[in-house]
């Protein structure tokens, strides 16, 4: 609603099956009419539909959409999957000059990314990212679940609309597990047009398993040659991470040295933009609720519109006997937006005072003012303590959008 009227392309893009057309033509377009604009100005045309086939050749796309723009008030032209659409950004950037055509589109992750809105609508594009469905956003459909319930639900089954839909653990499962082989994998094979897939899956299987951890490319060649047998090159395992990346099924969160106010390239943390597909990958078998955590909160954080790396704080400290030492320690998310930054530290469990110093260290050693956060698994009450360092539960994290400003 806020990017109406602004001169551009709004592009929405995200994952497959987490409800882009469903943005667009159902609470977009009821928005509209809410909001006082007419059936007769909000033309809408869903290009993955048989009976709209003639309509992916461009200029009879053109030519359906001028005969509706009926006068100089403004239209509000939404097109879903226009990638199916021959030579479809000519016919977007013709309507970049009309004042009476305001114009959003969906595409396919297969041949509609990112990148390309980058590429193709340079400076003439606006990119509207959006993700699964959030914890609060289910907790908001399903109050009557305790609290809980609801967040073993959600580690387990992620947040894609339809498995919201299904009653069954049987059903979810069988769903999250085609939905990747017959739709993500797919999307990325015919895309890049890879003939043996084997690799691919290999290599998505070993990042799920490796969620939380550090890697690069030559660990994982290392770890598929010798666990998966495969002969895959750390230079392929690039590329497909690339694609996968492209594809939104992962997201790579870099290393930033927060004394140094530098980025460190290698090794990076990857992390599953679902939940329920990534534990798929593994068979619903590696369900390690302390990582499946750690990507829930970075899964939250980039929702709410922060960039998010993995934070190094270097300690000059001394060893038993006394020499001098370099340690490297960890702070899983240093978030940013504009000019406000927090450091926040997952803990699954502080079950006693040594593992509370432990998950303390590293934020104990930054020497600014920015907020610094403790999420932690177990209920318990929000509170600060006296090095202004801010305790709070997951249940507290997810429900309040405000929890970390």
């Amino acid at each position: 609603m806020d990017l109406r009227h602004n001169g551009m392309i709004k592009v929405v893009t995200g994952m497959r099956r987490c409800g882009k057309s469903y943005l667009l033509f159902n609470l977009f377009s009821d928005a509209l009419k809410e909001g006082g604009v007419d059936d007769a100005y909000i033309v809408q045309v869903n290009l993955e539909d048989h009976r709209n086939k003639i309509l992916r050749d461009p200029d009879k796309l053109l030519e359906y959409i001028d005969n509706r723009l009926k006068d100089d008030q403004v239209h509000y032209v939404i097109l879903d999957e226009v990638q199916l659409v021959n030579e479809f950004e000519d016919v977007l950037n013709s309507y970049l000059q009309l004042k009476n055509a305001d114009v959003y589109v969906t595409g396919s992750n297969a041949r509609f990314l990112s990148k390309d809105v980058i590429t193709e609508f340079r400076g003439r594009g606006s990119e509207v990212r959006i993700h699964p469905l959030s914890f609060c956003e289910i907790r908001g459909a399903r109050p009557e679940v305790p609290i809980e319930l609801l967040w073993i639900e959600y580690m387990t089954y992620g947040g894609l609309p339809q498995v919201l839909t299904m009653a069954s653990d049987q059903e979810k499962v069988g769903y999250l597990e085609g939905l990747f082989k017959h739709t993500y994998l797919k999307d990325i094979k015919e895309r890049y047009d890879i003939k043996l897939d084997g690799d691919l899956e290999e290599l998505i299987s070993t990042l799920a398993s490796s969620v939380g951890g550090l890697t690069n490319p030559r660990k994982l060649a290392d770890t598929c040659r010798t666990v998966k047998k495969s002969t895959i090159s750390q230079d392929t395992i690039k590329v497909y991470i690339d694609y996968l990346q492209d594809a939104f099924i992962v997201e790579r969160a870099l290393r930033f040295d927060i004394k140094g106010k530098r980025y460190i390239d290698t090794p990076s943390k990857f992390y599953f933009e679902d939940l329920g597909l990534r534990n798929a990958l593994l068979n619903f078998r590696q369900v390690e609720k302390t990582h499946l955590m750690e990507n829930a909160i970075y899964n939250e954080l980039r929702a709410r519109g922060m960039a998010v790396d993995v934070g190094e704080v270097i300690w000059n400290t001394k060893d038993a006997e006394g020499k001098k030492i370099r340690k490297a320690l960890e702070v899983d998310f240093v978030c940013n937006q504009g000019y406000k930054r927090s450091y926040i530290q997952s803990a699954f469990s502080i079950p006693d005072d040594e593992k509370r110093d432990q998950e303390l260290q590293s934020l104990k050693r930054i020497d600014d003012s920015f907020q610094k956060i403790v999420i932690v698994g177990d209920r318990s009450a929000r509170y600060q303590n006296d090095e202004g360092i801010l305790f709070m539960d997951i249940y507290d994290f997810l429900t309040d959008v405000e929890s970390v400003n």
